[in-house]
């Protein structure tokens, strides 16, 4: 492994680029090329590292990519003389993947925007060390250039935006019966599973909400008088007040709840879900963003509703954070989280990653403390930054003014990101 090391420059840009190619070399003895470009990164050491890879399209000659972004400094530092070497390969499943070509360009010179000048030899070296006849493998083309300001999540924060975090918990009885010592909802003066997770992960996502008042939603449960079962009730067994006041409140709220309910069951996490998606959409401005915070044992029975809820929340300004409470099989957790693959509900796609899965006892059973909450933070903020930014930048929403009433900033989850 080699690590190479380079200060990065302090520019909030991306550019948005679009390419096709023209006339590519046919790889394929039975067909036509399937090419994707790999862009390179030219270091200071003179060495090149990737930075970008465009899909595949495949069998043609006459491609066109989807547009993408890219920060300006993971470009080329915000140096726009920097050499950008882009090189074009046709895409083979053994994954030893053919080179068509490759040319040299600077961000000034992308700059231009689509013109003659930024249009490109594909040019293969070996090629042209062998033939003199040899011009070219193809041509690339600049189809479209725009560069954007690059917005941070405390931009937006001290802009006015509003965080608003709830909180579900899962009162099933797969938990096991309260007054087991086995059961994570076990009734003791020694805080249970639950207990410990609602003070460390609530602890950390309350910095992030803006008034830090919580509702707090169960489900799974059998509610007094009549015993019904619902999987959509307020904790605090408050419908017209539903809010506890900081996590003590929380805490105080599950206390009493889990003496008056029976857990029970199925684990249905789709009526939580949509309960917040209600609230988000209808601040879809900026203005607010919601994030769900919901402590399970992982086991779950309305997967395919669950999914289609998360499809459907995913255009809305809203993030999920499931914490998996106690050892089960939290394979489904690893599902909705869809870090590698995409979840999608009747055809439709979700329209970008809003669920990060956190197993608590990884953490719970570390010997340091204070390191079991700082990894603990950075797992439970890994993805907010990252899903916020999308809702903004995908609805084109940028940051007001700094506002001069907001005198309490929550911390900069990018900073506890690179805490060590």
């Amino acid at each position: 492994m080699i690590i190479v090391a380079e200060e990065l420059a302090a520019l909030k840009d991306e550019v948005i680029m679009q390419f096709s190619g023209t006339k590519l070399d046919k790889k394929d003895f039975f067909g036509k090329s399937d090419p994707f470009l790999v862009f390179h990164k030219s270091m200071e050491s003179g060495d090149y590292i990737v930075v970008h890879k465009t899909e595949v399209v495949k069998y043609t000659l006459n491609p066109k990519w989807q547009k993408f972004s890219i920060p300006v400094r993971t470009l080329c530092n915000g140096d726009f003389d920097r050499n950008i070497k882009v090189v074009c390969y046709d895409w083979n499943m053994s994954g030893n993947h053919s080179l068509i070509g490759e040319f040299f360009v600077t961000l000034r010179q992308l700059s231009e925007g689509p013109s003659v000048s930024n249009i490109f030899k594909c040019i293969h070296p070996e090629k042209q060390k062998k033939k003199s006849s040899y011009t070219h493998s193809g041509l690339i083309n600049l189809d479209s250039f725009e560069v954007r300001q690059i917005f941070s999540f405390m931009d937006y924060m001290k802009g006015g935006t509003q965080l608003h975090c709830s909180i579900a918990i899962d009162f099933t009885g797969s938990n096991g019966d309260p007054a087991s010592p086995q059961s994570l909802h076990y009734i003791s003066i020694v805080p249970n599973a639950y207990e410990q997770a609602i003070s460390s992960v609530g602890g950390i996502i309350q910095d992030y909400d803006s008034d830090k008042l919580f509702p707090v939603l169960g489900f799974g449960a059998r509610l007094p008088p009549d015993g019904r079962v619902s999987h959509e009730f307020f904790v605090n067994m408050n419908p017209s007040n539903p809010y506890c006041n900081g996590i003590t409140g929380v805490l105080e709220a599950y206390r009493n709840c889990i003496r008056q309910v029976q857990l029970y069951g199925p684990t249905n996490f789709s009526p939580v879900i949509n309960h917040v998606a209600r609230f988000a959409s209808t601040y879809r401005d900026g203005s607010s963003y919601f994030i769900l915070l919901i402590l399970t044992d992982g086991v779950i029975t309305d997967m395919p509703q669950t999914i289609q809820a998360i499809v459907s929340a995913s255009v809305l300004p809203m993030s999920i954070i499931i914490v998996g409470i106690g050892n089960a099989d939290f394979g489904a957790m690893e599902i909705l989280d869809a870090d590698t693959v995409a979840l999608t509900a009747g055809g439709v796609r979700a329209a970008r990653d809003i669920v990060q899965f956190v197993p608590f006892n990884k953490f719970a059973t570390m010997g340091d403390p204070r390191m079991a909450r700082i990894r603990l933070a950075r797992e439970v903020l890994a993805e907010i930054p990252t899903q916020f930014i999308g809702y903004m930048k995908t609805n084109n929403i940028t940051p007001k003014p700094p506002q001069q009433n907001v005198s309490v900033l929550p911390p900069d989850p990018e900073l506890i990101q690179t805490t060590i």
